[in-house]
């Protein structure tokens, strides 16, 4: 089937943000029809989710104030690529720096979108077994709280709705099949 139709032709662009994190931009296309609109689009470096589970079954996630939602929230440890890092890179990192843990063998569970109308950003998924601890490296402005439990009881967390962050879920209901 051919999608060409569909694309949309990008007339101008401005960037509107720079931050830390985030550049904003404001762009202009051309639709299908002819007509132009306009697209917001926040460009974003990527991150990575690490869903490390132990030989027992039991799963490690982090609890931490999530300030755009004005709560806390249990998750799949997590972090932002750098510049030019590789996915797998981060993951081990992230799961090193949040959870104070190495991991024998490191599975690619696959990529996801996790707000496509106006985010660019792509988010890698990965399991991490044969876990050893030492002790967690925490960035500066990183407070958070390691949780253990079974991988049966975050499955069911999914299921009833009480595990919201998107990356997490997917983790989970991914590495389902591998438990």
């Amino acid at each position: 089937m051919d999608d060409r139709h569909l694309f949309e032709e990008t007339v101008s662009s401005e960037q509107l943000f720079d931050g830390r994190v985030v550049k904003l931009y404001r762009d202009e296309v051309i639709l299908e029809n002819g007509e132009k609109t306009i697209r917001e689009v926040i460009k974003h470096p990527g991150g990575v989710c690490v869903l490390p589970i132990d030989g027992d079954g039991n799963v490690y996630m982090v609890k931490q104030f999530r300030y755009a939602f004005g709560t806390v929230l249990l998750e799949a440890p997590a972090g932002k690529l750098e510049a030019g890092e590789n996915p797998i890179d981060c993951g081990i990192r992230e799961l090193k720096e949040e959870v104070g843990a190495s991991a024998d063998e490191v599975m690619f569970l696959g990529k996801m979108y996790p707000t496509v109308a106006y985010d660019t950003e792509v988010i890698y998924m990965y399991l991490a077994r044969g876990l050893h601890f030492s002790k967690q490296s925490l960035d500066p402005e990183e407070f958070l709280d390691v949780v253990k439990l079974p991988f049966s009881d975050a499955c069911r967390m999914v299921q009833r709705g009480e595990l919201p962050d998107a990356k997490t879920q997917l983790a989970i209901i991914r590495a389902k099949k591998f438990v």
